[in-house]
């Protein structure tokens, strides 16, 4: 009888080598740990989503925690702040054992979390979202000079101190609302922080705050788990990694001298060697033509045009008005003036009828706006186009099923079917049905705002691909990202904005990434 078969976790030869690797990539210190995780593993039903995990975390070293989508990251990090219980394993923060489903004392020992999706209040100010829980009273009244003390120095030790208590988090920017969930954990004394694809939704100069951020508190003694997609941000930032492949450690050790492609080559279990795969198209007739459209309040001038068969990036730093772009050709937001024509004839009407004249967009606000998250992942597919498994009124499921089915294993959707909600799924999963909704519309112009955002490395080079067989089959492609690198390998033309207005178009032969840069931080003035 096989293990599988007795309920055990199954082992594999790459498991046991990963695990001797980890244990000798260990930092050696004197020091005690401030975290040891041993065995960890986790199932639901007969199938194993984590095996056999160890970790160990000695004080300021930072962690890359990395892994496709459905690796395992997430229930990792679940168990060790116990908000999930393990089947086997321990875990122990600061040399205290943490029981299995007691996230209060996991937080008491020291481990923090600050998601992806972060969890602020917007109404509130900075002093009460960081006291937010941990409030200090004094006969029965709030102690507001002890709170401000205490703001003050975490803000202080986090080098903040350009940050006033008393602004609402609704005025600050997204890497200063990220600050201020990092001084909520440090209040908390927080030894081990965990980051969860902080820079997902960051401008550069944020990014950069973030990193120094990160190094001031190694410096402090505390331990990050760093969880990104981006590996070049891991190597800046990170002194050793971990990967998961199939719930199982499939790597770890120290980061100097690890190249990306040994990582990637780890995390899919396979070497990738086309990241940003060639597929020949041509431009073709004009498509889409936009002309001087201005928004409320963004964009304020903005013409370009897209040809079938070609592929648009456009770059620009956060705030540029680029998303707000493609939400006026996609009619969820007012065109104040201008002119949009999609194959020779005026855009007008609602979203509706903007997808049926041919257009597809892809939020980069898939929680609120990209997906039905209390719908499955089936329904979500086919949402904006049911007509090809209507007849008579009736839903023919068996049609939309092999549909939904074949989609879901282009985008390697890790599901247990396609009937589960949206809500179950991790981020980049959610990601996948976003898209596949947008495939299976079958539009003329596919609108792609920031498709890779929080997606594996496997899964980005076949939305790649994805945009390059959309641009062969004679499809408009407009491009939104703020990864210079792939609008320069994938696009055949760029437009950058800065400040509502487009500053410059050329072939995408004509940029480096240092001139899509500093073109995105000019003026329209300055640029002519």
């Amino acid at each position: 009888m096989s293990r599988e078969s007795t309920g055990d976790p199954p082992r594999s030869d790459a498991g046991e080598s990963a695990s001797s690797e980890a244990s000798r990539s260990q930092p050696s210190t004197q020091v005690s740990p401030n975290l040891v995780a041993e065995g960890l593993g986790k199932r639901y039903g007969k199938n194993w989503v984590l095996q056999d995990a160890d970790l160990t975390l000695a004080p300021g070293q930072v962690l890359a925690l990395l892994g496709e989508n459905g690796a395992g990251k997430s229930t990792l990090v679940k168990i060790l702040s116990g908000a999930v219980s393990p089947d086997q394993g321990s875990v122990e923060i600061g040399g205290r054992g943490i029981p299995p489903g007691r996230p209060d004392l996991a937080r008491q020992a020291g481990l923090a979390i600050v998601y992806q999706e972060l969890s602020v209040c917007l109404d509130l100010s900075i002093e009460d979202n960081i006291m937010l829980g941990r409030e200090r009273s004094r006969g029965g009244k709030l102690d507001r000079a002890a709170q401000a003390r205490l703001v003050d120095g975490v803000l202080r030790r986090l080098g903040h101190l350009d940050l006033d208590p008393r602004t609402p988090l609704a005025a600050l920017s997204m890497g200063q609302r990220q600050v201020v969930e990092i001084a909520r954990a440090l209040v908390d004394d927080a030894r081990v922080l965990v980051l969860d694809e902080p820079t997902s939704s960051l401008a550069a100069a944020d990014v950069a705050k973030l990193f120094e951020t990160i190094q001031r508190l190694a410096a402090q003694g505390i331990s990050v788990i760093y969880i990104s997609h981006f590996l070049e941000e891991v190597q800046q930032i990170c002194d050793s990694y971990l990967v998961l492949r199939d719930g199982r450690v499939a790597g770890s050790g120290e980061l100097a001298g690890v190249g990306h492609a040994r990582i990637v080559e780890l995390m899919v279990g396979r070497s990738v060697a086309e990241l940003f795969p060639t597929i020949e198209h041509h431009p073709g007739e004009l498509w889409l033509d936009v002309r001087d459209v201005v928004g409320d309040p963004l964009p304020r001038s903005v013409s370009f045009q897209v040809r079938r068969g070609e592929i648009l990036g456009l770059a620009g730093l956060v705030g540029a008005g680029r998303t707000e772009t493609l939400r006026i050709l996609a009619g969820l937001a007012p065109c104040r003036s201008g002119e949009i024509f999609a194959a020779g004839r005026p855009l007008t009407g609602s979203p509706a009828q903007r997808i049926g004249r041919g257009i597809a967009l892809l939020s980069e606000d898939r929680k609120h706006e990209g997906l039905a998250q209390n719908l499955s992942i089936a329904d979500n597919t086919v949402l904006s186009r049911l007509h090809p498994y209507s007849r008579g009124g009736w839903l023919r499921r068996a049609a939309r099923d092999r549909a939904v089915e074949a989609l879901a294993g282009t985008l390697r959707i890790k599901t247990v079917g396609i009937e589960q909600p949206v809500a179950t799924l991790s981020g980049g999963n959610q990601q996948k049905v976003a898209i596949a909704r947008v495939l299976h519309q079958d539009a003329d112009c596919l609108l792609f705002d920031e498709p890779t955002r929080g997606v594996d490395v496997g899964t980005k080079a076949e939305i790649y691909r994805l945009m390059g067989q959309a641009a062969a089959e004679n499809r408009a492609v407009v491009f939104v990202s703020s990864y210079f690198r792939e609008l320069l390998e994938l696009c055949d033309s760029i437009a950058v904005m800065a400040r509502g207005k487009i500053v410059a178009v050329r072939p995408a032969t004509e940029w480096t990434e240092h001139e899509l840069l500093l073109a995105a931080m000019s003026t329209p003035e300055e640029t002519g």
